[in-house]
């Protein structure tokens, strides 16, 4: 009996143990959802420094701009790496999510591509023009055409919150049609012509296209639209990310960034 009960003890310690071990590890890994290209592949980069930091990193792909902010905000992930600041600031206006941001990372300079069409004087007249429909997007999309001198906002509203209807001069009377799912754009591409079809780099990369070299025209390298790791505001000071933002800012991906892309994407707020 005496030795039933003893057993019964060491068990009870040996499974308490185990817990104890398990949310020990679970502590040093974090779950990061991301777009597959570039996000992704620059977090399988940062894989291997953060094991030398003692944290495991999990990735999560996504193929879409909404679904990572609500994991996020339901506690499905520690953290995303996908969207920029304006976008992640309308989500929060959207939906109330307690949402906020450690570093940003990156800079991927939006592009406008054609089939057809080979610079921006050759527009004729009348073209269409497919955008998403990720509206935090639009104002950064027309500012880029207004620096082309494609059209002029209404000066009274802030450029990365202009709307279609703040257009006032179109001399080429172009159409906007921001209808599209952004992740099927490059489709569009192939098969639109005499169409400009805007198309943010990270589905650009994956359709194969680089927009330093294939836009007709592209954004500058000063652009505000930074791509940043989004956490829950109550972890914005949590160790284990906080090491990963300073991975990610390393000069080790900052060069893999610069080497892989080749301008397409730009790093930020490192070295």
């Amino acid at each position: 009996m005496k030795k039933g009960i003893l057993f019964i003890i060491i068990l009870i310690v040996v499974l308490l143990t185990a817990c104890g071990d398990e949310s020990s590890s679970d502590e040093n890994t974090i779950k990061v959802g991301a777009s597959s290209v570039p996000h992704a592949e620059i977090l399988e980069e940062a894989k291997p420094l953060l094991e030398e930091e003692g944290i495991t990193l999990e990735i999560e792909p996504y193929e879409d701009y909404v679904l990572p902010n609500d994991d996020l905000a339901n506690g499905d992930l520690d953290a995303n790496y996908f969207q920029h600041i304006p976008f992640l600031n309308q989500t929060i206006d959207d939906t109330g999510y307690d949402l906020d941001y450690i570093g940003g990372i990156h800079i991927e300079p939006i592009g406008v591509y054609s089939q057809t069409i080979e610079s921006v004087d050759a527009i004729p007249e009348g073209t269409e023009v497919l955008l998403s429909n990720s509206v935090p997007d639009h104002g950064r999309i027309l500012s880029l055409f207004e620096e082309e001198g494609l059209l002029v906002l209404d000066e009274s509203v802030k450029k990365s919150e202009a709307t279609i209807d703040d257009i006032v001069e179109n001399p080429k009377n172009l159409t906007f049609s921001p209808d599209y799912d952004p992740a099927i754009l490059p489709e569009y591409y192939e098969s639109e012509e005499e169409t400009l079809v805007v198309i943010n780099t990270n589905y650009a990369i994956g359709a194969g296209l680089n927009p330093v070299e294939d836009a007709i025209f592209v954004e500058g390298e000063e652009s505000e639209y930074v791509n940043v790791v989004a956490v829950q505001s109550e972890d914005k000071n949590n160790e284990a990310l906080n090491t990963l933002v300073d991975i990610l800012h390393s000069q080790e991906i900052q060069n893999f960034i610069k080497e892989e892309y080749e301008g397409a994407v730009v790093p930020v707020g490192g070295e």
